[in-house]
C-alpha cells in the first residue's frame, strides 16, 4: 500500500493557511484519496488548553517552555499520524514543526534544539510558506489579537525565520498577498507532483 503524505502549511497569522489547507485537503479528496486536516496547536487536549491560556495572558510562561508545550501538543497526535500515513492517509497540517522553530527562535531559543526534538514526529514531505508582511497580518486581524499577533518586530523576525527555512529542500515559500486563487493555484502545482508518485 502507498504511504500517504504530510503537506504542512506555515506561516503568520492571517497568511491564509487554514483556506489554502482547506483547499488542498478538499482537492486531495475529489482525487479519490484519504485525506484528514489537522491544526496546531490543537485547543481540545489540556496541553491545547494552556498554550490557549498563555496567549490570551492567562499564564507566563518562559518562551522555552511554551514552545515545549507546542512540541508535547503535535506528539499527542504522533500515533495516530503515523498509522493514517502508513495506511496511504494524506495529512494537510495548518502549522506543524516548523512554527516553534520560526517562533522559538524569534524569542532566542535556538533553532537546533527546536528541531531536535522534534525529529521524532514523522516528516513534513512538503512544506508551503505562505508569506506576507507583519504589516498585512496586523490589517487582516484588527481585533482579538494574542501577544504574538500585537507585537510587529517579533512577527518580523518569525517572518524571516520562515524565509530562512524555506531555502531547505521540500519547502516552497509563496506570496500570500496575492487574490486567494492565485495562491491556490500555486499550492496545487506544488503539492501535484507528490500525489502522482507511485
Amino acid at each position: 500500500m502507498m504511504r500517504g503524505l504530510l503537506v504542512a502549511f506555515e506561516g503568520l497569522d492571517q497568511s491564509g493557511k487554514q483556506t489554502q489547507a482547506e483547499g488542498l485537503r478538499n482537492f486531495i479528496l475529489e482525487q479519490g484519496r484519504e485525506c484528514h486536516l489537522l491544526s496546531f496547536p490543537d485547543y481540545d487536549t489540556a496541553i491545547g488548553s494552556e498554550i490557549s491560556k498563555a496567549l490570551h495572558g492567562g499564564r507566563d510562561y518562559a518562551a522555552d517552555t511554551l514552545q515545549l508545550l507546542y512540541v508535547a501538543n503535535r506528539y499527542e497526535k504522533r500515533a495516530m499520524i503515523e498509522t493514517l500515513l502508513a495506511s496511504g492517509t494524506t495529512f494537510v497540517c495548518d502549522r506543524y514543526v516548523a512554527s516553534s522553530i520560526a517562533y522559538g527562535e524569534s524569542q532566542g531559543v535556538d533553532a537546533a534544539w527546536l528541531s531536535d526534538i522534534q525529529r521524532f514526529l514523522p516528516a513534513a514531505d512538503l512544506t508551503i510558506v505562505l508569506d506576507i508582511a507583519p504589516e498585512t497580518a496586523v490589517q487582516r486581524k484588527s481585533g482579538n489579537r494574542d501577544r504574538y499577533e500585537r507585537d510587529l518586530a517579533l512577527l518580523s523576525r518569525v517572518r524571516q525565520s520562515y524565509l530562512r527555512q524555506g531555502t531547505q529542500e521540500g519547502w516552497r515559500v509563496l506570496d500570500g498577498q496575492r487574490p486567494k486563487a492565485d495562491v491556490s493555484r500555486d499550492v496545487i502545482t506544488a503539492v501535484a507532483p507528490l500525489l502522482a508518485q507511485p
